[in-house]
């Protein structure tokens, strides 16, 4: 029997806790051997974190998940999952605006590589209003005055080291 890979792309820049907690809920659902949390490189999105910040937040993050790996890619993600072998490409929705987008997207992954399914997972309502671009406008915009208890409500304690470090807040 072949073994049962998933993907679960985003750019994680950086990963909030709704990233963790999809991270956490596709791991509990022990249907997959291996879950491959993929780092998207977009050139033309601007980054605040490099790639290596954003793999060491993540390494943390799947600490507790002996069936996630990360990694990284550039281009297309069905094709970075037929490459890695992988059956399925998880994917978070947040909002009915989220599908609409995403429905689009699993349609033309599946025209591609029929061999491999989208599954969408609900958001926690908790974490639904959450994206990494919004809490990095938040940090940016905020000039440092956002309390660590607050940005621990949208990202886990690593990320508030990064942003600490990188942003200067306290």
């Amino acid at each position: 029997m072949s073994k049962r890979i998933a993907i679960f792309p985003a750019s994680f820049d950086p990963v909030t806790n709704g990233h963790a907690d999809l991270i956490d809920r596709v791991c509990k659902l022990d249907v997959f051997d291996e879950l491959v949390v993929v780092i998207g490189v977009n050139p033309a999105k601007p980054e605040r974190f490099t790639l290596e910040e954003r793999i060491q937040m993540l390494e943390e993050v799947i600490k507790p998940y002996p069936k996630a790996t990360i990694d990284g890619y550039a281009g297309l993600t069905v094709h970075y999952a037929q490459a890695c072998g992988a059956c399925s490409i998880i994917r978070g929705l947040r909002e009915i605006s989220d599908f609409e987008w995403e429905f689009k997207m699993a349609r033309m992954n599946q025209q591609i590589a029929p061999e491999i399914d989208t599954l969408f997972m609900v958001a926690n309502t908790q974490y639904a209003h959450i994206s990494s671009t919004l809490v990095m406008e938040v940090v940016e915009m905020g000039q440092g005055k956002v309390s660590e208890d607050k940005l621990l409500e949208m990202v886990p304690p690593i990320v508030v080291e990064y942003i600490k470090r990188k942003f200067h807040v306290s």
